[in-house]
């Protein structure tokens, strides 16, 4: 008996019924939600969601909770075993990753510092 290999990047139930209802309100009939890391912010590094319309030859692609979800191979070691969230709050609604790679962020929230993780 073989172990399924684990998900990169894992949603909650509030972060799926909200991709859920974000997809089914664009203009455009896209095929799945990109998730990524890069370079920016005073820690270090951002996340990125953007809508995605085709699959790139290496990207790493998870379905979860009924949603499609495509990284880019660069960004695995960086997103490895985290859990995509959506909260709601008294002053705002955001996506939150919860990153057992992220080592430190910024005070406002907006910028990460991420280590990689070992292996897949």
């Amino acid at each position: 008996m073989t172990n399924p290999r684990s998900k990169v990047v894992t949603l909650t139930d509030a972060a799926a019924v909200r991709v859920k209802e974000i997809m089914s309100d664009a203009d455009n009939a896209y095929i799945a939600v990109r998730v990524g890391v890069k370079n920016g912010g005073c820690a270090g590094m951002e996340y990125t969601m953007d809508y995605a319309t085709e699959k790139a030859p290496l990207d790493e692609e998870v379905e979860d909770n009924g949603v499609r979800i495509l990284i880019d191979p660069a960004a695995v070691l960086f997103l490895l075993g985290s859990e995509l969230d959506y909260v709601v709050d008294k002053l705002s609604a955001k996506f939150v990753f919860n990153n057992p790679n992220q080592t430190d962020a910024c005070g406002c929230g907006e910028s990460v510092n991420i280590t990689p993780a070992a292996s897949i």
